[in-house]
């Protein structure tokens, strides 16, 4: 961490909406080791008390937060420097919550004075899209720029990390099942690593004068296809395992008879999401112009599967 890192953040207090989340308890971290003073606001901001030894004495508070109420998405800006809107879902009534509920948020934003504010959206937003979260998430970028011209979009592709329901899901699956179908298989993604995605809106935060009104996508260092993401995590499993490559028409036919299920593993939303791929465009400023350069997923894919292997660590290269 640099001195003019740690000046950027000394005494500031940043608000991160949404902050009791996969995302953003990673985000927290990134910022408390910069010396920014958090308020964590979520509906259910007890999710997040794992990250209070991290923080020095009346570092970090913890806030409850509906941010369909204008009065309490206010009362958590009020007197804030800075904030992160990290509130989003793949059910529910995404209208008020990622759609208009965004512009609500910055709306109070600006009224609040902030002099920063970035708002996380998700590569793939499109206002013509005919998923509700694809569609809100573009929506909400509007009632955004709209409310605080000032603000930063960052789109981030699929995140990935040692505690993520993504990566880690699917090596459960591989660790317990000889065959194992997947859905879109020739499906590209370009998952990128949660710390460094954390670090590029930190950067944001740090530089509003020449990051603020910009869109940022954010994707890894490759693209790979689903069917060489489950190949690489068998792989580092050291297991020999059978894919079956479904046909989009069987996964889309899946994806609407169980994906209303609760624990169903893909949604047709989901499905329509991933067919149409989650990479990088490359027309927006990304992480070059941030000045990170972002790490594979094979950096840290051989450590973390070192769990999943039939005798851990002591597994022979060639599992069950």
């Amino acid at each position: 961490m640099s001195n003019s890192d740690s000046e950027a953040f000394s005494g500031k207090v940043v608000t991160v909406l949404g902050g009791s989340g996969y995302f953003g308890r990673h985000l927290a971290q990134v910022l408390l080791a910069r010396g920014a003073r958090l308020r964590i606001a979520s509906r259910n901001p007890e999710r997040a008390y794992a990250l209070k030894p991290l923080g020095n004495l009346g570092q970090i508070a913890f806030v409850r937060c509906d941010v369909t109420r204008p009065q309490s998405v206010a009362r958590v800006l009020q007197g804030a420097d800075a904030a992160v809107n990290l509130v989003g879902a793949f059910g529910g009534d995404l209208d008020r919550l990622q759609g208009e509920g965004a512009g609500r948020i910055a709306k109070a934003a600006a009224e609040a004075g902030l002099g920063a504010f970035v708002h996380v959206s998700a590569i793939g937003a499109d206002a013509a899209s005919r998923t509700d979260y694809a569609r809100t998430k573009a929506e909400g970028e509007t009632a955004v720029s709209a409310a605080f011209p000032g603000a930063a979009i960052v789109r981030p592709s699929l995140l990935f990390g040692p505690d993520d329901n993504f990566v880690q899901m699917f090596a459960r699956l591989i660790a317990m099942f000889p065959v194992l179908p997947v859905f879109g298989p020739q499906a590209k993604l370009q998952p990128v690593f949660v710390d460094d995605a954390a670090a590029a809106i930190t950067a944001i935060l740090a530089d509003p004068g020449k990051h603020g009104g910009k869109i940022f996508e954010l994707g890894g260092p490759e693209a790979i296809t689903m069917l060489e993401l489950n190949q690489r995590i068998a792989d580092a499993q050291h297991r020999k395992r059978l894919f079956i490559e479904l046909p989009d028409a069987v996964s889309a036919m899946f994806a609407s008879a169980t994906g209303w299920l609760p624990g169903a593993p893909i949604s047709s939303d989901q499905f329509a999401l991933l067919q149409a791929g989650n990479v990088a465009s490359g027309k927006r400023p990304g992480f070059k112009q941030l000045g990170m350069t972002p790490r594979p997923l094979g950096l840290f894919l051989d450590r973390w599967m070192v769990q999943y292997r039939k005798h851990g660590r002591f597994g022979a290269a060639q599992g069950a």
